[in-house]
């Protein structure tokens, strides 16, 4: 249990520090005026009129990071598929089938998003792809391999008696 509480604490810290340093990096869309039609989806789905830079969504900022500084929204995305593993491991240990589930779950919002990213213009919307795409195969293959493992404890549970 310390192994698991010690390596949240430590993915927790990382997506902390990068999310902060994301938020820094993505407020320079305030003064990009040219990118506040293409790089504002938050801004747009709120229906938040932009005049001025400070009419834009706080969420855009992680959108603009992503797009033209992503090494740190990358760190944010490696930090929350590290914080996911880690609990699934643990609930492994504890409620075997909804680690399962989780897994399965985390696997589909993983191809999802990177469909999200897949004919992306910028060098970032490229990462971001690679990353969600193996996030979601990592993912399924902890999937497959967590109900292999059930499968297996429980054949051997019923060999046994």
């Amino acid at each position: 249990m310390f192994k698991y509480v010690i390596q949240l604490i430590l993915g927790f810290l990382t997506l902390l520090m990068s999310t902060a340093i994301s938020w820094y990096e993505g407020s320079e869309i305030i003064d990009d005026s040219l990118e506040w039609k293409y790089s504002t989806p938050f801004s747009q789905l709120f229906n938040i009129e932009i005049n001025t830079g400070r009419d834009i969504s706080q969420l855009d900022y992680f959108v603009y990071a992503a797009k033209f500084q992503p090494f740190f929204p990358t760190i944010m995305t490696v930090s929350v598929i590290y914080i996911f593993a880690v609990l699934i491991f643990f609930i492994f240990q504890l409620y075997r089938q909804l680690a399962i589930i989780l897994s399965g779950i985390i696997s589909c919002v993983g191809i999802v998003s990177s469909g999200i990213f897949l004919n992306s213009t910028t060098s970032g919307g490229d990462i971001f792809f690679w990353i969600t795409a193996v996030g979601a195969l990592i993912f399924i293959c902890n999937t497959i391999s967590l109900w292999y493992k059930k499968k297996i404890q429980c054949l051997r549970a019923s060999t046994s008696t």
